[in-house]
């Protein structure tokens, strides 16, 4: 049963990959200025201050080897201590993760 559960795990996260990589990012843009501005820069090439110190800029997350899209995905839908407890759609998690895919160097 793990035998075959754990290549379907694989599958589906590689799956999830193309798919955020073929978003347009300009709709998750567009939440993260609503949403994201009041704590984090969201713009590309804003690599700080942020308007609150410890939030980091989306273009530095974005550069983290640990940013991938799975990674992404999981901590837009988990309540994190000192951050607003923010319950996006399933699109509007798609939206933003085509952003954040978008920030990121080339090859990441």
């Amino acid at each position: 049963m793990v035998r075959r559960i754990i290549p379907l795990l694989i599958a589906m996260a590689c799956a999830q990959g193309a798919f955020a990589q073929q978003l347009e990012p300009l709709p998750g843009r567009r939440i993260a200025e609503r949403d994201c501005t009041p704590c984090h820069a969201v713009k590309p090439g804003d690599v700080g201050p942020s308007p609150v110190e410890a939030a980091p800029p989306f273009q530095l997350v974005a550069r983290m080897p640990s940013s991938t899209e799975l990674a992404l995905r999981v901590f837009l839908r988990t309540s994190h201590a000192g951050m607003p407890n923010l319950q996006f759609t399933e699109q509007e998690i798609d939206d933003l993760v085509a952003y954040m895919v978008s920030l990121s160097p080339p090859g990441k």
